[in-house]
């Protein structure tokens, strides 16, 4: 009873990392190696029968904004705990992929052996390097519905010049690492234009007869861009902002699942300010160009 692990996503300028735990406990499982040596296909065959045949398996999952407040290393660590603590088969040993032990400091430290290119020679090793592929990859396939124009289910987050041109002309967005060069470069830039494009956006919101109550208005599960009033109605806009059209416009992202999340947003702000008998409305606003204009605003 092995307990192997294995991390992807240690490189890339977007998207989590994730770690991959499983026990395989004697289940034999052809075709078994390094999960970047496979095409998409086969890994996802074998992540189906992994997950059927495994004694035990969990994935530990470390966002970007978590990777850039505690850094790499720490991640790591964080990410290999997490994937641990959902094992609850029994286990005497277990390998981790590389040099370096991610569990020291824990009570599973003295359990575990360090190998250079376990994914490729042990076979559990190989099916946590292969689920924790396949998850991440799906969740930055995902994105791309929400996040149109990056790409995200062709690179999954690496750096590629495909992905440095969107970054280029999009800017960041919340799966980015910030804390990786390039976008560490362009973080201060991103800011500044995005506080630019939220001016503008308050600015043509007082020419249309709003007043503005809050802007940046945060809490730790969503925030507002702008929250207004006119006519006695509270409206809570979401601000799009893109250097150019040609991937589409900011108005692409507002989703069913964000309008969603926008209305989750009014509703919380509504309750913390104890207001009551107020018309709500939510707003969308599209905007592009250096300076930024605004090129669409709507009710959604």
């Amino acid at each position: 009873m092995i307990l192997g692990i294995d991390e992807v996503g240690r490189g890339p300028w977007a998207g989590p990392l994730v770690v991959g735990a499983v026990i395989l406990g004697g289940e034999i499982i052809d075709g078994l190696t390094d999960s970047k040596k496979l095409s998409k296909k086969k890994r996802e065959i074998l992540d189906k029968e992994i997950r059927e045949k495994a004694k035990g398996f969990g994935l530990g999952w470390v966002q970007a904004d978590e990777i850039d407040k505690k850094g790499l290393s720490e991640s790591l660590r964080l990410a290999t705990k997490r994937a641990v603590e959902q094992i609850k088969a029994p286990y005497h040993q277990i390998i981790i992929d590389g040099t370096v032990n991610f569990l020291s400091g824990t009570n599973k430290e003295s359990y575990v052996t360090t190998i250079k290119k376990a994914d490729i020679l042990v076979p559990c090793v190989s099916a946590a390097s292969i689920i924790a592929k396949v998850a991440r990859d799906k969740f930055m396939s995902d994105q791309d519905r929400e996040l149109p124009g990056y790409d995200f289910s062709s690179h999954v987050g690496y750096g590629t010049a495909r992905h440095k041109a969107a970054i280029s002309k999009l800017g960041a967005t919340k799966l980015h690492r910030m804390s990786f060069s390039p976008l560490k470069d362009i973080k201060k830039t991103t800011k500044k234009i995005g506080d630019e494009a939220e001016d503008v956006a308050a600015e043509y919101l007082i020419r249309s007869g709003h007043e503005i109550l809050n802007r940046n208005w945060k809490t730790k599960f969503c925030e507002i861009d702008i929250v207004s009033t006119k006519n006695n109605i509270i409206y809570f806009c979401e601000v799009k902002y893109r250097k150019s059209n040609q991937h589409g416009c900011g108005m692409d992202v507002i989703t069913g699942r964000k309008v969603d999340k926008m209305k989750f947003a009014a509703r919380l702000y509504i309750h913390n300010k104890k207001l009551t008998d107020i018309d709500l409305r939510l707003m969308a606003m599209s905007m592009t160009g250096t300076p930024p204009n605004v090129i669409e605003c709507i009710e959604v």
